[in-house]
């Protein structure tokens, strides 16, 4: 069975596919607001709390646990993808995509109301499971419910989802941070939840629902892959442990480092598709690829607002803002790909994006010299993400072009853990570096911005950012291998 063949009449009612029908078009407007809804709430949440992130790490005295706070969500989201694929190939996204919003949001309020790092660091784990579950879910959709050329289009909606929030939330964060306390930009935040399930469940229900191979379902067998199920803890204990080693400077930290990579590596084996790890053709390079340009860019982007914080003295407003440009080029690049003229070109695009996404990683640390405008980094960020958008969507797009309709579930969540799980290890080397260089006591530098920099460590910066560019200019070499000869 290909791609472009129906599922099982029994199982969900096709929608008629007009050629002059858009993603707003009346079949598909009811979905598309839905989804992209959701998208919306995952965007406010991932702008919102990096901004608020310096001021909560502070405050609970957990500076130098401050790369799990982002780790731990991806950590615990890699178990929430593999789940997702398989019930989502199994009984339909409608299951995990409800549940998986419902833990995103309880999450959220552990996280609001924490006494101490770890509980805040708790919070966020039920939230990465929560995340895992929704957007697994959310291609599954995609794959089933809008035909092929549809695909770009919406995909390129789930970037746009990004600009509101990206230029409104780290505005508000930063305001209510100041005025409010770090708080209530998470407890606020789990009210979004009502419209995108009030929305989008009827018409997930109708185009969605239900397992590709009704009949198969019906003859017997176990309702998930138990092995599969078994490499999803493991790959999940495995980055935790990984991460735990790379915050825990010591000799003992061996221990847990070679436990979690011996737990890690056959789970990544296991999980996604043959030869990934060597950037075979087709298939394995997209999920590399995703992987590659997800983890560098993400594990460099959680450092900047406390770079800017710490070294050049902006208010947490200041600093979460001056990315919010960043979400409209995403979206820009994310558009530019879903252009038909652009189909024959895309691999090409994408080399393109992975170049400025090194090149702007590379730029970000030169703040760190104080007669450089912080403007700078902001005017280089939003070219990063606009290699983000040509790249991100477009990966998704290959993924189900090279999916069977039976296979979108745990290949989209293939995809997923490539994302999850290189900003894990990639934020558990950076967190390392960070740590190593005397990251820990950056947040005390009160007086930075003018010039005497006392208790700063702009090393610490810089070997975080400066390996994360060259892990970018990997994924440009991937880009030549999406295809298959």
């Amino acid at each position: 069975m290909t791609a472009l063949e129906p599922r099982d009449a029994e199982v969900a009612e096709e929608p008629v596919d007009r050629a002059d029908e858009s993603v707003l078009g009346r079949s598909y407007r009811a979905l598309s607001i839905g989804i992209v809804s959701v998208v919306l709430l995952i965007a406010f949440e991932a702008t919102a709390v990096g901004t608020a992130m310096p001021v909560a790490a502070r405050e609970l005295d957990g500076l130098a646990l401050y790369a799990f706070a982002f780790s731990g969500y991806f950590t615990t989201s890699l178990f929430g993808m593999v789940l997702s694929g398989q019930w989502s190939d199994r009984r339909g996204p409608l299951g995990p995509l409800t549940t998986g919003i419902a833990a995103f949001a309880a999450g959220l309020v552990v996280a609001g109301t924490a006494g101490a790092m770890w509980l805040f660091i708790l919070g966020r784990a039920v939230q990465g499971l929560g995340g895992g579950l929704v957007i697994v879910a959310l291609y599954v959709v995609v794959g089933r419910a809008y035909p092929e050329r549809l695909r770009p289009a919406i995909l390129a909606a789930f970037a746009a989802g990004w600009v509101v929030p990206s230029i409104v939330g780290p505005l508000a964060a930063g305001a209510v941070t100041e005025h409010l306390g770090w708080r209530w930009v998470f407890i606020g935040i789990p009210v979004l939840v009502v419209f995108p399930l009030a929305l989008a469940t009827p018409q997930i229900r109708q185009r969605a629902a239900g397992p590709v191979d009704a009949g198969a379902a019906e003859a017997g067998g176990p309702s998930f892959d138990r092995r599969r199920i078994r490499l999803a803890l493991g790959i999940s204990l495995g980055a935790g442990l990984l991460q735990y080693a790379a915050q825990d400077l010591r000799w003992l930290s061996v221990l847990p480092a070679l436990a979690g990579a011996a737990l890690l590596v056959p789970a990544v084996l296991g999980l996604l598709p043959r030869g990934t790890y060597r950037a075979a053709r087709g298939l394995p390079s997209v999920v590399l690829l995703r992987g590659v340009a997800a983890g560098s860019f993400i594990a460099a982007e959680s450092f900047v607002p406390l770079m800017l914080v710490t070294q050049r003295g902006l208010s947490p407003t200041l600093a979460g803002f001056s990315l919010a440009a960043g979400g409209v080029t995403w979206a820009l690049g994310s558009w530019v790909q879903s252009r038909p003229r652009v189909e024959p070109y895309r691999e090409r695009l994408m080399a393109v994006g992975m170049v400025l996404v090194a090149a702007a990683i590379v730029a970000a640390p030169s703040v760190l010299i104080h007669t450089v405008p912080v403007w700078t980094l902001a005017v280089a960020w939003a070219f990063g993400c606009f290699g983000m958008g040509l790249v991100i969507a477009s990966a998704g797009v290959l993924l189900l072009q090279l999916s069977a309709p039976e296979e979108a579930g745990a290949n989209s969540a293939a995809l997923q853990i490539s994302d999850a799980l290189s900003n894990v290890v990639l934020l558990a080397v950076a967190g390392a570096a960070f740590a190593t260089l005397g990251g820990g006591s950056a947040a005390h530098a009160t007086a930075t911005a003018a010039g005497d920099g006392s208790g700063s460590h702009p090393a610490a910066f810089a070997a975080v950012f400066l390996p994360m560019a060259g892990v970018a200019l990997i994924g440009a070499w991937v880009t030549t291998r999406l295809r298959e000869r």
